[in-house]
């Protein structure tokens, strides 16, 4: 079984960097130190409700989801169809330059 402090610190990391942002940025948005980030991902502080709301907040989340299961896993569908449909769009915008290539050829 997964402990609170785990999965507040694992959701607070991946969601921090699926935003690409540092933890000094992250502590610059919820007014604390790098330092203070760094221990509530080592799993080392918990922080208090009001900084947990404003970590959620930073993160562009509501605070339930630092403690969900569910929510990097939605993300990371999002990610892999996202990145799908680029490749997708990618191959279609190759076959059709080929095809004027080959009319081109052709005429």
């Amino acid at each position: 079984m997964t402990s609170l402090r785990s999965l507040l610190s694992g959701n607070i990391k991946k969601r921090r960097r699926f935003l690409g942002i540092s933890q000094s940025k992250l502590a610059e948005r919820v007014e604390t130190s790098t330092h203070y980030i760094a221990q509530i991902e080592q799993m080392n502080k918990f922080p208090s409700v009001e900084m947990l709301e404003r970590i959620a907040e930073a993160l562009e989340m509501d605070s339930p989801e630092l403690f969900s299961t569910q929510v990097f896993t939605e993300e990371a569908i999002k990610i892999v169809q996202d990145k799908v449909q680029a490749d997708l769009d990618e191959v279609s915008i190759s076959i059709k330059q080929k095809i004027t290539e080959i009319r081109i050829i052709k005429n």
